[in-house]
């Protein structure tokens, strides 16, 4: 059959049932992206003769004789069609794995043209792709109204008569910068992100967009697989505990195309966690490559390796099984009990399981004070429990990647992975090879939100590359992310909370139950994590701590944005408001009375001896611009006279870098011509820290920043990088970054004033060279006497803290409980905003996010059997389910990070669920204590009456 796609004349031979999205990759078409293969996502959106369709539900025989165009057939890098230009100049996107499908979209609807449709009708319009990063509000921009270029924060800052557009963006460095040329993109104002023409369209390659050697000319050979590579599929485990009897693959081994049939047998007998932390041995070593016994429904079984996918999933067909169905166990409360099966009672001390015996991953119990006496002299006292259930992070591109054994015999993945060095150590670990002999790399993730510091896939990966010598691929399928990936951890938190009649706070007690799930990936971190900054916030004499998180038969639960604050943040912040209630006293001002400023301890478990400080403080200042802006209102009315207006307010603090350390090296070098070459190893994955990362070092050097080169998470070709999770892409990452460009500045000085006879101080760095007196030497004059670079590194200690408030107007309709967000606000202390536009990003899309967990998001299992597989039934939000969110940042700037730069990538996430809490508490008068608080709970919870 033949068809056009941009322009250009195809033929080719469709599969049996094959779809339009497959086809279109196999043919080089990589614009069209997989995120759901439902129908659910539009990632792959293409218009078939103009029409904008899913191209993963289109059958691929009704291309025949038919024009398609991808986002890469719009318009170029080069010259991209104006709804492209629209998103890189709206920065309306992050990750960017829905953006292609996103603009063919609303190209197709005539959004940026003559015809363009009515804006408020873009939400309806628009529903069919998803984005799990933004937000939507920058893709509004985009869409709708032409964006406000010039803005530096946006238009919300300059609503507050105190803190004006320009609020957070100054730059304490400007006496190291030399005077000199004024150079476009420094920190502190809004540049767009380098891959942003190639993201929008469809250029900028993923894990998956790429060509083997032997099939294009035009790849880089050293990120491409030599020839097409081998498929894994993997046959799950339809038992939530059991251990495999017996397994006969000789059916499976017998199929055509088939390359290795692989099983506990083949696998290394070596225990590790599929988690990634700086130290291995924070984790506890549970989990083998493939095993023997599996613990959770959705668990590898085997794993197919053919020549396609449909021959790797009938191999899985083929494999007989016979299993010893044990006892299993669901409920963490009756997991903690004597008589619960043992899921993990086969471990060796040496796993670092704190009690196997009892299911117990970790434990904390710890009291400052007395808090039996606190709650003694309260006036008032407030006690409930809340639940949070395990929800999906949802980043479009799926897990997966691609090995190979390159030209000497090393093992090569390329991943979709937030950690490339930590996965090549644990590969190296399980598999008994050298570090040398294993190179593991990411091009652009799209999206992680914690879950791609896991290693889910690449230890398979690289255990069938190493067994059949041939390239591999392995890519989940959504189902999978929701059946075999991990999740948000499910958490029971009581919370009892005691003031006196002033408001004050006399005793704060949390006990918190998390279920882990099959594996204790991340459980101990998540757990400590959860349980510091959510009470450390607050000023208390007495207070306790116990918590504990265990194993259970479901799904593995793994880290998640907010790394366990979110839910105990849903907590403590719900008792304090119905404190403030019960006490007659404001939400804010209750706050106010109860916070920590500096010079104050921080107090959870125990006083904190740790690197945590105050490098700034802009708490104070968050609660009054969330409160100032709350009170001013934005004009939005509630839909009609039978619905009730109520307003919520929660705040949270959160440590800007993760404790027990996090290491990154970096080094920029002067290449002839006058560019600079920045060698990082943190990841992008929509964090946008290479936007940061190259405005850091254009600061540093006086120059453009489209002179910044950027190479980056690639273990053979920059130096170690913990990983790019807990937010430390800017605050460690960015740090060494700066601190290699300001080495390379004094060694270019010292070289130009050596050239002119000179003192140093008489040379100024401007963007073509240095000038020196009247001379300017250039880069070609500088290097003649052999290279100029600098390196840095930073250890990510001490540590500073962020802080985030967010407010609420809602309106709630009893008849039905339905819920609209008719305001939010989010104020930020985020040190000094290097980028306004991408740290208002991050603060709208956490937010979203957020507002996903506490309204929508419900995945559901029964048995241990995850029901909820598709996104069709995972309601994430979209475009027409979400506020505008105005954003406001504090005006601090840290003395730890870099250029006065903090964290805000996870924390705007935390205070969400409660404060939506709150509001509708407030407007009905029914307390909601699990999430999701969907309509049909809050609309039973006012037909009896209760508060929960």
């Amino acid at each position: 059959m033949r068809f056009e796609v941009d322009g250009k004349s195809v033929q080719a031979e469709p599969r049996p049932g094959q779809c339009l999205r497959t086809l279109l990759r196999e043919n080089g078409c990589f614009a069209v992206k997989k995120g759901c293969d439902a129908g659910d996502c539009g990632a792959c959106t293409v218009q078939l003769d103009g029409i904008p369709v899913h191209s993963c539900i289109i059958p691929a025989y009704r291309a025949a004789d038919r024009t398609i165009t991808t986002a890469s057939g719009l318009g170029t890098p080069e010259e991209p069609h104006p709804v492209q230009q629209r998103f890189v100049d709206s920065a309306a996107f992050q990750c960017g794995f829905c953006t292609a499908g996103m603009a063919v979209t609303a190209a197709g609807l005539g959004c940026g043209g003559p015809n363009a449709p009515d804006p408020a009708a873009l939400p309806e319009l628009m529903k069919g792709n998803l984005c799990r990063c933004t937000g939507y509000r920058a893709i509004a921009d985009a869409l709708g109204t032409p964006p406000d270029i010039g803005a530096t924060v946006g238009p919300d800052q300059a609503k507050d008569p105190v803190h004006s557009s320009e609020g957070g963006t100054g730059i304490n460095a400007a006496a190291e910068v030399r005077p000199g040329h004024c150079a476009h993109g420094h920190a502190g104002t809004d540049v767009g992100a380098p891959a942003g023409p190639r993201i929008v369209t469809g250029t900028e390659p993923f894990t998956f967009d790429v060509r083997p050697r032997d099939a294009a000319t035009d790849v880089d050979a050293a990120t491409a697989p030599p020839t097409s590579p081998l498929h894994i599929a993997v046959l799950p485990s339809p038992h939530p505990h059991a251990r495999i009897v017996a397994i006969d693959t000789s059916a499976a081994e017998n199929l055509p195309g088939v390359h290795a049939v692989l099983t506990y047998a083949d696998a290394p007998d070596i225990a590790f966690s599929t988690a990634r932390h700086e130290l291995r041995v924070d984790d506890p070593d549970d989990t083998y490559v493939l095993d023997r016994t599996v613990r959770f429904v959705g668990q590898r079984v085997a794993a197919v390796v053919a020549e396609s996918l449909d021959i790797a999933r009938a191999g899985c067909r083929a494999i007989q099984v016979e299993y010893e169905i044990l006892p299993a166990v669901f409920d963490p409360a009756e997991a903690s009990l004597p008589e619960a099966p043992k899921l993990h009672a086969d471990k060796p001390d040496s796993a670092r399981i704190a009690d196997a015996e009892r299911n117990l991953i970790a434990e904390i119990k710890g009291e400052v004070g007395d808090v039996q006496a606190g709650l003694a002299a309260a006036a008032h006292v407030v006690s409930g429990v809340w639940h949070s259930p395990r929800g999906q992070h949802v980043h479009l591109e799926t897990h997966g990647g691609i090995g190979w054994l390159d030209a000497e015999g090393r093992l090569v993945v390329r991943c979709s992975t937030q950690v490339p060095f930590l996965v090549r150590d644990e590969l190296c670990q399980i598999f008994g090879l050298p570090r040398d002999r294993v190179r593991v790399f990411a091009k652009r993730v799209g999206g992680g939100f914690g879950a791609k510091q896991e290693m889910l896939a690449e230890d398979l990966i690289a255990l069938a590359v190493l067994r059949t010598g041939r390239p591999v691929q392995y890519e989940f399928t959504r189902s999978d992310e929701f059946t075999s990936a991990t999740c948000r951890h499910p958490m029971r938190v009581a919370v009892t909370a005691g003031a006196n009649a002033d408001g004050i706070l006399t005793a704060l007690s949390i006990d918190v139950l998390a279920d882990a799930g099959a594996y204790g990936n991340h459980s101990v971190g998540v757990l400590f994590h959860g349980v510091g900054e959510s009470i450390e916030v607050y000023r208390c004499a007495n207070k306790r701590v116990e918590a504990k998180t265990v194993y259970t038969n479901n799904v593995p639960s793994g880290a998640f944005r907010g790394y366990g604050l979110g839910q105990i943040i849903f907590g403590v912040e719900s008792a304090l408001d119905e404190l403030a209630r019960a006490l007659d006293i404001d939400p804010f001002e209750l706050r106010r009375r109860n916070v920590i400023v500096p010079g104050d301890a921080f107090v959870g478990a125990e006083v904190s001896d740790s690197d945590l400080d105050f490098g700034s403080y802009g708490l104070d200042q968050c609660l009054d611009l969330a409160e100032r802006a709350l009170l001013r209102g934005n004009g939005i009315r509630p839909p009609g006279p039978d619905w009730r207006v109520g307003t919520g307010m929660a705040l949270a603090m959160i440590a800007t870098i993760p404790p027990r350390g996090h290491r990154s090296e970096a080094t920029v070098t002067l290449l002839p011509g006058g560019r600079y070459e920045l060698r990082v190893g943190t990841v992008e994955f929509g964090n946008g820290t290479t936007t940061v990362h190259a405005q850091l070092a254009a600061t540093a050097l006086n120059t453009d920043v489209r002179r910044i080169v950027i190479r980056q998470s690639d273990t053979d070709v920059v130096g170690y990088d913990t990983g790019a999770f807990g937010s430390t892409g800017i605050t460690v990452a960015g740090k060494a970054s700066y601190a290699a460009a300001v080495a390379l500045r004094e060694h270019i000085l010292v070289r130009a004033a050596k050239l002119t006879g000179r003192a140093e101080a008489e040379c100024v760095l401007v963007a073509d060279g240095v000038r020196c007196g009247d001379r300017l030497i250039d880069a070609t004059e500088l290097l003649a006497d052999g290279e100029l670079s600098g390196h840095g590194e930073h250890a990510g200690s001490p540590r500073s803290v962020s802080f985030n408030v967010q407010a609420f107007r809602i309106a709630v309709q009893p008849d039905t409980g339905l819920v609209r967000i008719l305001q939010s606000v989010q104020a930020a202390d985020a040190g000094t905003v290097l980028n306004p536009a991408q740290c208002r990003g991050q603060v709208v899309g956490g937010v979203a996010q957020a507002i996903g967990t506490a309204l929508y998001e419900d995945m559901r299992s029964a048995q241990g059997e995850v029901t909820t597989r598709t996104l069709r039934h995972y309601h994430i939000p979209q475009f027409a389910d979400l506020p505008h969110t105005e954003v406001y940042f504090a005006e601090t700037a840290d003395d730890l990070g870099p250029l006065g730069a903090k964290s805000m990538s996870e924390s705007p996430y935390n205070p969400v669920a409660p404060a939506l809490a709150n509001a509708i508490r407030d407007a009905v008068g029914v307390r909601q204590t699990g999430l999701p608080m969907t309509a049909d709970r809050i609309w039973r919870a006012l037909q009896e009456g209760d508060q929960g």
